[in-house]
């Protein structure tokens, strides 16, 4: 089945402030640009294979429905969960950030 990938405006802010934090406190437009590609990347694959993902460990964020897949070349991945046709993106998050304090 391919999904319909949906980010909420909280995924995009998120998304938002990787990029600017790339931007403007790294100097870099590369690796900004390098991010963006790969989140690009990632939401394809998204589409194909967001119901042969595992639910989350965390007993609250499976208790959600939450799943999450990492960027291909970056620490990052994306928190999300599906109804129907939908794979809906809640949250992106660095590897490295507290998520499940966050999300739950």
């Amino acid at each position: 089945m391919v999904y319909k990938v949906v980010l909420t405006s909280d995924a995009e802010e998120d998304l938002n402030q990787f990029i600017r934090y790339l931007l403007y406190e790294k100097k870099s437009e590369q690796a900004a640009s390098n991010v963006l590609d790969d989140f690009e990347v990632t939401k394809q694959s998204l589409s194909r294979v967001a119901d042969s993902l595992k639910l989350c460990d965390n007993p609250k964020l499976k208790a959600q429905g939450y799943r999450k897949i990492h960027f291909l070349s970056h620490r990052y991945f994306m928190l999300y969960r599906i109804e129907e046709n939908l794979a809906i993106v809640d949250s992106i998050f660095h590897e490295l950030q507290d998520y499940e304090n966050k999300i739950t």
